[in-house]
């Protein structure tokens, strides 16, 4: 058993459901964890049953009575100490994310450096959850708004981050003073499991009320439970747009919060005045961190006719610089796709784009042989397409690259613009002018846009979040904290009288 296991105390568990510290048996099917680095299974968990699903939501509800009391910043020193435990545990959890995820080592450390400086910002934020005080209209009256934890929050996370993503929602939501109740992805468990582990510990030493995050596992039945539950304040979900929508139902059926992180199909431009050195960094680093699973991965290049050719053979000559391999292994920037239907799905895209007109400026493919025995090792792929290709209008998990050309700023916008997801954008660019309109009103329409950076490696400070089929919702840092509280607004009359709004007189 590889060490960061005995470490995080994964071989002492078997059980998928969690109230904080305690662990629940259940009755679930067994979800067997495979890595696909090497292909071994790791472990195997009970999922959560319909039985024990029930009791979280009991105990969660029971949980928030008590927990939304607790004032914001002594909520926070619990985040705080978290944050701390984190750091203690970073090179065990980084690993097991890099193993039973398949990202680089060095990205799986990274991971859990944004779960530690989430922590760290919503500590700040404990002592930040302000309202907002505006002059009435009538006399010896005073107005004013204030914030009010919202209830329970379920999220569900998608196994590219398998842990990032769920300390996003957590920490927020704690220190508002709201309980969590976490669906890991049921291709990355254990992450979960491991995450569970660490703030248990937290959790006992400050007396923390059982409920206040719950961990259950489980597949898509275990997600709609969560997404249909009257209970649930807020559903915050991240994954495919097709799953999204479904969610999206749910909830809204019900008249609950839906807070949805769905597809992307990021572009850069570069510009004929960009610096192509750091451009090409950029790129490359957007298209195949991560194996292309990043929902800010880029796919689609838009360059400037005038250095067309010359960026392609520099991307090509990159390409074959990256070393594809064990992502445990430093050395290698690529691991692998999850799984086998990741890699059915990769191929399928790279069939439709030769079917559909695409030419291939590196043709990718599936690797076999010593060290890529698991069968989730692709080749980066490289292909000049239009932008009204079918496949290139559809995000794949992979790390498919398509090249457009352009010849015009609006032209390239308009390229940029014209796909249904609208997450991350880039532009690489030296001239002032060229950037402003990218950003500008009529620029670029994704949550994201920016400027001499790549699409992907959002920084825990700012809302992170798309429009259109990414499904509008934002997370993390800036002012997202409010989709996790109620809003209220409240009026004090101080006077003797009481005056209505509006000048309107009513007399009795």
């Amino acid at each position: 058993m590889q060490n960061f296991l005995k470490e995080l105390k994964i071989s002492e568990l078997n059980k998928g459901v969690s109230t904080g510290s305690k662990w629940i048996s259940t009755s679930g099917e067994k979800i067997k964890s495979f890595s696909p680095v090497d292909g071994k299974q790791i472990a195997s968990v009970n999922s959560c049953d319909k039985r024990s699903f029930d009791y979280v939501i009991e105990t969660a509800k029971k949980a928030f009575s008590e927990w939304r009391l607790w004032p914001a910043p002594k909520r926070g020193e619990v985040v705080r100490q978290i944050g701390n435990e984190l750091r203690k545990n970073k090179s065990s959890l980084g690993k097991l994310v890099s193993y039973e995820m398949g990202k680089s080592l060095q990205e799986g450390m990274g991971e859990v450096q944004e779960m530690i400086d989430i922590c760290d910002f919503s500590v700040g934020l404990s002592r930040q959850l302000y309202g907002l005080t505006m002059h009435s209209e009538r006399y010896g009256h005073r107005m004013y708004e204030q914030y009010h934890p919202l209830g329970i929050v379920g999220i569900i996370s998608a196994f590219n981050f398998p842990v990032a993503v769920w300390s996003w929602n957590s920490m927020l939501a704690m220190v508002c003073g709201d309980v969590c109740i976490w669906k890991p992805s049921e291709k990355t468990p254990l992450c979960g499991i491991a995450c569970q582990q660490i703030i248990s510990k937290i959790f006992k030493e400050n007396n923390v009320p059982e409920g206040v995050c719950n961990m259950i596992t489980g597949g898509r039945e275990v997600g709609e439970w969560i997404s249909e539950a009257p209970e649930i304040a807020l559903v915050s979900a991240t994954g495919s747009t097709r799953m999204g929508k479904a969610v999206s139902a749910s909830v809204g059926a019900r008249l609950g919060r839906a807070l949805l992180e769905l597809g992307g199909n990021n572009a850069i431009i570069i510009s004929k005045e960009a610096d192509l050195n750091i451009a090409l960094i950029g790129s490359v680093f957007g298209a195949t961190g991560t194996a292309g699973q990043r929902c800010t991965s880029t796919r689609r290049i838009i360059i400037h006719a005038e250095v067309y050719d010359l960026f392609k053979k520099k991307l090509a000559k990159a390409y074959k610089q990256l070393k594809i391999g064990d992502p445990l292994k430093e050395e290698n920037h690529i691991g692998p796709l999850i799984d086998e239907d990741a890699v059915n799905a990769y191929l399928y895209a790279i069939k439709q784009c030769k079917k559909q007109g695409g030419k291939f400026v590196l043709p990718g493919g599936k690797l076999s042989g010593k060290g890529f025995e698991s069968g989730c090792y692709v080749k980066p792929c490289i292909a000049e397409v239009t932008n009204e290709m079918d496949i290139v209008q559809h995000e794949t998990f992979a790390p498919i690259l398509y090249l457009l050309k352009y010849e015009t700023l609006e032209e390239a916008i308009r390229l940029q613009n014209d796909v249904p997801q609208g997450l991350s954008s880039a532009i690489f660019t030296l001239n002032l002018r060229e950037a402003e309109a990218f950003l500008s009103h009529a620029g670029s329409d994704c949550g994201i846009a920016n400027v001499n950076i790549g699409t992907s490696g959002a920084e825990i400070g700012g809302a992170f979040g798309g429009e259109k089929e990414t499904g509008g919702g934002r997370e993390s840092g800036s002012d997202a904290w409010k989709i996790y509280m109620r809003r209220q607004t409240n009026t004090i009359n101080y006077s003797d009288q009481l005056p209505l709004a509006q000048g309107i007189k009513f007399t009795i």
